[in-house]
C-alpha cells in the first residue's frame, strides 16, 4: 500500500503549526514505502524492533534520524548504538546505564527518553512518579553518573480505550511530571499516536509517534 501523500501533507502542516514533532511509525513497512516518505520531506522514523531497524538502515538514507520506540532488552543495545538517533521507551536504569555503556564504545552520544507509566494496563511499561524521582535525584547527585546517554526527555502511553476522559488524564499528568524537570536540555515530550495524538497535542506533547495515518493499518 502506498504512502497517504495527503494525509502527510495535512499532518505536517498541522504539527508545524502547533511546533509538533512527527515521528512515522514504520515498523513492519517496506524500505521503499520509508524511501518515498523520505523524499516527501519526512526524516525522523521509529522503529519497533531492533532485527527489523538493524536490518532496514543501511539500505536507507544516512540523513534519516532512526528513534527506538519499542520495549528495549539491554542486550539488544549494541546493535543499535552505532546509529541510533533517540531511544523513547527507557523504562530501567539497568537499561539507561546499558545504553551508556554502548554510547561509550562508540564514542557518541545517545539522546533517551524516560518511559513513564501512566496507562491503567499493567502491560504497558515505565518508571512510575517514584522510580523517576529517584532516578533523576540519583543522576542529578552523581550517585549515577552518565558520560554518553543523555537524557532528553519523557515518553509515555495512555491506555487503549475510546474514553477520552481517561486518555486526557493521562496526558495531563504525564505533561506535570515533565513540567518538574523540563528545561533547555530536558525538553522532548513524546506522548500521542495516531488515534489520540490531538488529544495529546492539546495537553502538551511535543513529539507524537504516527503510523497507521500515514501508512495505513497494518
Amino acid at each position: 500500500m502506498p504512502v497517504n501523500q495527503k494525509a502527510f501533507a495535512d499532518l505536517s502542516a498541522e504539527l508545524r503549526a502547533a511546533q509538533v514533532a512527527l515521528v512515522a511509525v514504520s515498523k513492519t513497512k517496506p524500505v521503499e514505502e520509508i524511501r518515498e516518505l523520505f523524499e516527501l520531506g519526512q526524516r525522523n522514523f521509529g522503529e519497533n524492533y531492533v532485527q527489523e531497524l538493524v536490518s532496514k538502515q543501511p539500505l536507507l538514507p544516512q540523513e534519516i534520524n532512526w528513534h527506538f520506540i519499542g520495549h528495549l532488552q539491554s542486550n539488544k543495545v549494541k546493535h543499535i548504538a552505532p546509529f541510533v538517533h533517540l531511544i523513547h521507551g527507557v523504562d530501567s536504569a539497568k537499561l539507561l546505564k546499558e545504553i551508556d555503556k554502548q554510547a561509550q564504545k562508540m564514542d557518541r552520544t545517545i539522546c533517551c527518553l524516560l518511559q513513564v507509566h501512566i496507562a491503567s494496563e499493567e502491560s504497558k511499561f515505565g518508571f512510575d512518579e517514584a522510580e523517576l524521582s529517584l532516578l533523576m535525584k540519583e543522576i542529578q547527585n552523581k550517585q549515577t553518573v552518565l558520560s554518553h546517554a543523555k537524557i532528553c526527555g519523557l515518553m509515555g502511553m495512555a491506555s487503549f480505550t475510546e474514553d477520552e476522559t481517561i486518555v486526557r488524564k493521562e496526558f495531563s499528568l504525564l505533561k506535570s511530571i515533565y513540567d518538574r524537570y523540563a528545561s533547555e536540555e530536558f525538553n522532548i515530550l513524546s506522548m500521542g499516536m495516531s488515534s489520540d495524538y490531538k488529544i495529546a497535542i492539546s495537553e502538551g506533547s511535543n513529539m507524537v509517534r504516527i503510523g497507521s495515518l500515514l501508512f495505513g493499518v497494518r
